[in-house]
């Protein structure tokens, strides 16, 4: 993972908690849930990403 990925994704997931927490004192479900889906997709990717390094590892390992 190229290392503006690992920040966008970042930046994603923070985002998501902040609107999380903006929803949560706001009591705006809506905030709160959309905020939540960010944060599961940017970490999500984060993980897709971390399998696509391992792999790339393990090859390069035996290579």
């Amino acid at each position: 993972m190229s290392f503006t990925d690992k920040v966008k994704n970042k930046v994603e997931e923070l985002t998501g908690k902040a609107k999380q927490s903006v929803g949560d004192a706001t009591d705006n479900e809506r905030l709160v849930a959309e905020g939540t889906a960010q944060e599961m997709s940017a970490k999500a990717k984060q993980a897709g990403e971390h399998v696509k390094d391992a792999g790339k590892d393990a090859r390069d390992a035996l290579s």
